[in-house]
């Protein structure tokens, strides 16, 4: 397919207020995709790499500006396109002002003429991308300049539109899961639930739709879980006791760890690297980042305690001397780590709890209930030698603890124990509920002591003064206010993305070491600069403290955090995952 045939049909999705019109204009994107039909279904949620793939290009807004700049002419620079952009908003329209082609240089030819663009192909497109990805070491920067160069400059003006969206994962046509996963139901007339489970099992909408058009039902129904592919997580929603058990009857009760959340992959024969190794174990985050060489205990874990192939889902808590659980903060100090890992290893000691089974023994227990999957976690974490029936839960290294009451006293008790241990407090599940990747339901609920804490997004700041001058050290914060509800994104309709609406700004609790740690984590996401302020994208959350939540003008969420206090960076959150403008509502109400 031709590079700008997907952009002008890009452009009518775009263009397209219906949701079910929305449907019909991707279905007949993919019907006509041809070979390039994974790429395709990938481009149009601005994805270059299956959803499962941590591989990113790795190329900053700068660099992007740098490469528009370049290709539009001698008399415009990076700065320019930036100042553009903040005149415009939406770097899709800036880059589609621009007039591209004949520039010449190092990329500028990339197997085909510059000027109004129309020879570049969909998979040129990819493989550019690709090359961009992969490049490291010395000089990678301008080479993946010169590469992004050589693409806009064959690129016409809506192509660039939409290459800069690519690039820069800001795609913003009203292509969400839901709409995918429809389209490709009704482009090869298969049933959509079994293009649901199919996804949920490979999490590559790419893979899925080829699948569909090339094997239909019986290749949908063949995929499987694969040891080492991670998938997205189930997640909960805050809730109460009594409305678990008015809908359930009876919860399964779980302590609530203050960790990070991890996917573990083990298979004693070898899981395939791409560089052509073998290893056991992969351990994946809750954004199905890599983070393997930063956990070198689950590692051991896995080594120590699996001898069949499995994928289970659970955190990795920190741990002082006497194995009492650390503060939240702790975990981020290992949990990304890259170098001196040894050492880091030293400073903060981690160990694994799982409380889920996904897979084991080359068997996909996602449809399983809730309860089949823990007596099956609890069989495999359980020592080969031992009596298993003679062995009590709560002696079982790395197991979860699980009760199953429908007693309000009984999980107060529990919650009182999770609290007294030092944990967040406790998950209350639906026994009966099966594993759905990357849901957010009803059937998992958590529920926190009264004082509570929001996921806020970053989303400007301010630069100190005296000391602190070089540092960044006043945060603007900012909820969700799009409607990303699952019921929305169970009837297909396309889920646009974020508005972000602020509740106030956060300064205290930060010492002049975490300012710097800070400064350089969102320094790289300044988009504009004026004096002392300036105005970041949104790409980190923070998990702020506060004392009350107040109605104010002041902000665009209508709301003011009184007395907010820093608590700490949630790396392994992105702006999606932070908490909504409802639920702050919510919390005001009561």
């Amino acid at each position: 397919m031709e590079f700008a045939t997907f952009a002008d049909r890009a452009a009518t999705i775009e263009a397209e207020p219906a949701d079910l019109e929305v449907v019909a204009h991707v279905r007949d994107l993919f019907a006509d995709a041809g070979s390039d039909l994974e790429i395709v279904a990938r481009f149009a949620q601005g994805r270059v790499f299956p959803a499962w793939d941590s591989t990113t290009l790795d190329i900053g807004p700068s660099a992007c500006y740098d490469a528009i700049a370049r290709a539009a002419g001698t008399n415009v620079s990076g700065d320019d396109v930036e100042a553009r952009l903040a005149e415009v908003g939406e770097i899709g329209d800036v880059a589609a002002n621009y007039e591209f082609g004949g520039q010449q240089g190092l990329g500028a030819f990339t197997g085909g003429s510059g000027g109004n663009g129309g020879d570049l192909t969909v998979r040129e497109v990819h493989e550019a991308l690709a090359d961009i990805a992969a490049a490291e070491g010395s000089g990678s920067q301008d080479r993946k300049v010169d590469l992004l160069f050589g693409l806009f400059n064959r690129c016409s003006s809506e192509e660039a539109r939409y290459l800069a969206r690519i690039v820069l994962s800001e795609m913003r046509i009203g292509v969400g899961e839901g709409t995918v996963r429809d389209a490709i139901a009704e482009a090869f007339d298969v049933p959509t639930d079994r293009v649901e489970r199919a996804l949920q099992v490979s999490n590559d909408y790419g893979q899925v739709a080829r699948i569909a058009r090339d094997e239909g039902i019986e290749g949908l129904d063949a995929m499987e879980l694969d040891v080492g592919r991670p998938v997205q997580a189930m997640l909960a929603q805050t809730g109460t006791v009594t409305d678990a058990l008015e809908e359930w009857d009876e919860a399964a009760v779980e302590w609530k760890y203050d960790g990070a959340r991890i996917q573990l992959h083990h298979d004693p024969s070898g899981l395939a690297e791409s560089d052509g190794s073998t290893v056991e174990t992969r351990v994946f985050s809750r954004n199905m980042e890599e983070v393997t060489d930063a956990l070198p205990e689950v590692v051991e874990f896995a080594a120590a305690h699996l001898e069949e192939p499995a994928i289970l889902d659970g955190e990795v808590v920190a741990i002082d001397e006497d194995g009492s659980p650390l503060p939240f903060q702790e975990v981020l100090k290992r949990f990304r780590r890259k170098h001196d890992v040894a050492k880091a290893r030293e400073d903060v000691s981690v160990r694994p709890v799982f409380f889920d089974c996904l897979h084991v023994g080359g068997e996909d227990l996602l449809a399983e209930p809730l309860t089949t999957r823990h007596d099956r976690l609890r069989s495999v974490l359980v020592d080969a030698d031992a009596d298993a029936d003679s062995v009590a839960d709560d002696e079982i290294e790395g197991l979860s603890l699980l009760w199953q009451t429908g007693d309000p006293d009984e999980i107060e008790s529990i919650a009182a124990e999770a609290l007294e241990a030092g944990h967040e407090g406790i998950m209350l599940k639906n026994p009966d509920s099966t594993y759905s990747p990357g849901r957010r339901g009803k059937n998992w609920r958590k529920r926190k002591p009264d004082v509570e804490t929001l996921d806020c997004v970053v989303t400007g700041a301010e630069w100190g003064e005296g000391r602190r001058a070089t540092f960044l050290g006043t945060f603007e914060l900012a909820v969700r206010a799009g409607d990303d509800s699952e019921e929305r994104r169970s009837a297909g309709s396309a889920v646009e993305p974020q508005t972000l609406e602020t509740v106030g700004k956060v300064a205290t609790g930060i010492t002049d070491e975490k300012l710097e740690e800070l400064t350089d984590l969102l320094e790289p996401h300044i988009t504009v600069a004026e004096g002392q302020e300036v105005e970041l994208e949104p790409a980190v959350v923070f998990e702020v403290g506060y004392e009350e939540i107040q109605s104010s003008p002041t902000y665009s969420s209508g709301y003011a955090l009184r007395f907010p206090r820093f608590v700490g960076v949630r790396s392994d959150k992105d702006p999606e995952d932070a908490d909504s403008l409802e639920r702050l509502e919510r919390l005001h109400d009561q």
